[in-house]
């Protein structure tokens, strides 16, 4: 593979694990205004959606794929909304910082079921830098008012990074892997969707809405940079750097919303946590590194 492609792969993945980071920063505000996780993720999708069909007409892409790809592709979707769901669940168990910093688990899930189950040959190296960025996000953990980790938060949690471990294993899978990442993730999303609508409908959850220009814009960024761009951004650099490197590269997630902390809530770095950053730059640089001189 050409070294520009590799390069461009790593940024697409960065670009996928910063976006992504962003979740709790717009979730938390319509959460705040009473709406329910389902409605969250509902606007969410259904902005998303939208974003994406008016992404693929500018292009002039295709809204067409293989009917074989259909089940792989629902399968795909069922598999990120509930994902989104477990994670947006546990917010209510416990604090978004700290589910969003255990939720950087997937990482050593996705080289796990690579290993497995996908006859992916890891390197020590790999293994090294998984075990260091993972150190790192322990480290960017703040504890909140010394109580215990919440059970049923955790379990969400995990559920939720498993979902997302073998979303990413799948979607490098033959099934998908020809699909240009637009379609394939304007199909994510419509799937995805499904989860949301069948809960209400069979579970008798109102829909509520945002009810101010400030949350609808909060609602859009939140389908935008997190959802749209995140997917997109993930979903091809897969195709070129594979699974297991694109997991990789989102232990940057954390760094994310320690900037957005910075940055919106005046919060302090502590030695602890510019160790932790250093430890995350520097396991995800030693892969990148390797990668782009092979």
């Amino acid at each position: 593979m050409k070294h520009g492609n590799l390069i461009a792969g790593y940024l697409l993945g960065a670009a996928a694990a910063a976006s992504y980071g962003l979740n709790p920063s717009f979730a938390l505000p319509l959460y705040a205004a009473g709406l329910n996780p389902d409605s969250v993720l509902l606007l969410r999708y259904g902005l998303a959606i939208l974003m994406v069909a008016v992404m693929i007409a500018l292009k002039g892409g295709s809204f067409k794929v293989p009917l074989r790809s259909l089940l792989p592709l629902l399968c795909l979707g069922l598999l990120m909304s509930a994902s989104s769901l477990t994670l947006f669940e546990s917010y209510n168990h416990m604090a978004a910082g700290i589910a969003s910093t255990m939720l950087f688990v997937y990482p050593l899930m996705v080289a796990l079921i690579g290993t497995l189950f996908c006859k992916e040959r890891i390197k020590m190296v790999t293994v090294l830098c998984l075990f260091a960025a993972t150190a790192g996000i322990a480290l960017l953990y703040k504890q909140e008012g010394g109580g215990t980790l919440s059970f049923v938060g955790t379990l969400l949690v995990m559920l939720s990074a498993l979902s997302y471990a073998i979303y990413l294993v799948a979607v490098g899978g033959k099934a998908v892997r020809n699909i240009p990442s637009l379609t394939l993730t304007f199909y994510v999303l419509i799937f995805g969707s499904l989860l949301f609508v069948g809960r209400m409908a069979l579970g008798g959850i109102g829909f509520t809405s945002p009810h101010s220009v400030a949350l609808w814009a909060d609602a859009a960024a939140l389908a935008l940079f997190p959802t749209v761009i995140s997917l997109i951004c993930t979903a091809r650099a897969i195709q070129i750097i594979g699974s297991t490197q694109t997991a990789i590269l989102g232990a940057l997630e954390p760094i994310t919303a320690v900037v957005m902390g910075m940055m919106f809530f005046h919060e302090t770095l502590s030695l602890r946590e510019c160790l932790g950053i250093v430890m995350i730059i520097s396991a995800v640089s030693v892969v990148v590194a390797r990668a782009t001189r092979a």
